[in-house]
């Protein structure tokens, strides 16, 4: 028999899509497909990480618990300086819960993708500190406060190669496995809320018309009910966690801005250097920081995964 072929893993960034991440990697596993190398950008730093480290299935408990509040208070927000969080929480948590080795040290050979802020340049993070590395890709302009590293401030490597599978190929795969978690994204979110408000308001039409509500007091009632409830929602429907009908936020305007930018650079990038199987989970219903939506999203990685299992084996001759 021949040798194997060395199989290499890309994930893409994404923000909270990126739990996906989970699912495919889970199922490659199942299926006995081994993952020789790993790479990742912004949250496909992350996951991917935690695969190579072998902390996965510790990550997997962990995203499955999150609630929206968890999320607010991983959430440094600052006057804005360079960014609106510092990202510092986050990365606390990451060193006190998770080990923090070494990339060169890693049982699985990983690398993350930053950009260098002042040159543009892409940067291959494939030494030093983990976490440090996890910074640095998820970095998104104008959300979190750039990586200082040495001499360089570091942001998100979205910004120049979305879904790496030019540093899968540099690091020797022969065969690439890819994940784009932002296929089908760009203007099905805002359309999806609109009908649900729609349906929403509609329904609350007909309850009062069945009601026969529509006097003063009770207008009076209805206005005093829902500007408490909209105050209590603010922070969520700032950071986009809930759905509504409202104009897009500050937050929303910049991270759904570097998403059509992502989703412009993926297609270039992948139609010159396609990966030999691409996966791509429907992750539309899922926001930009919808964290707490991890069982949903690693339930679609899997099924985007299983769909492309006959060609995987094909392509790896199994």
């Amino acid at each position: 028999m021949s040798e194997a072929r060395k199989i290499g893993l890309a994930l893409g960034s994404g923000s909270a899509r990126g739990w996906a991440h989970i699912g495919v990697i889970q199922g490659l596993r199942e299926e006995g497909i081994p993952i020789d190398m790993v790479c990742g950008t912004s949250i496909g730093a992350i996951v991917g990480g935690a695969h190579a480290a072998g902390a996965l299935d510790q990550l997997d408990a962990w995203v499955r618990e999150l609630s929206w509040s968890d999320i607010i208070g991983f959430m440094d927000v600052m006057f804005p300086r360079s960014g609106l969080i510092e990202g510092e929480k986050i990365i606390k948590f990451f060193r006190e819960n998770f080990a923090d080795p070494n990339i060169e040290d890693l049982p699985i050979p990983f690398a993350a993708v930053a950009t260098d802020l002042m040159s543009g340049s892409e940067l291959w993070l494939q030494k030093g500190s983990l976490m440090d590395a996890m910074r640095a890709s998820m970095s998104m302009p104008g959300i979190f406060v750039p990586c200082k590293r040495e001499t360089q401030w570091l942001v998100d490597g979205g910004l120049v190669n979305p879904v790496p599978v030019s540093l899968c190929r540099a690091m020797g795969a022969e065969i690439v496995i890819a994940v784009n978690l932002n296929s089908d994204l760009i203007g099905k979110r805002r359309a999806a809320r609109r009908r649900r408000s729609d349906k929403k308001n509609a329904n609350k039409d007909s309850i009062n018309r069945q009601n026969g509500t529509g006097g003063l007091r009770e207008q009076l009632t209805g206005y005093i009910n829902s500007t408490v409830k909209r105050g209590k929602s603010f922070i969520p429907e700032w950071f986009g966690l809930e759905n509504s009908d409202r104009d897009p936020s500050l937050f929303e305007v910049m991270a759904t801005a570097t998403n059509i930018m992502q989703d412009r650079i993926t297609r270039q990038r992948l139609a010159g250097d396609p990966p030999d199987i691409l996966i791509t989970p429907r992750l539309a219903h899922i926001g930009l920081l919808e964290y707490n939506k991890a069982a949903d999203a690693i339930r679609e990685g899997r099924h985007a995964l299983d769909l492309n299992l006959p060609l995987l084996k094909d392509v790896i001759g199994r």
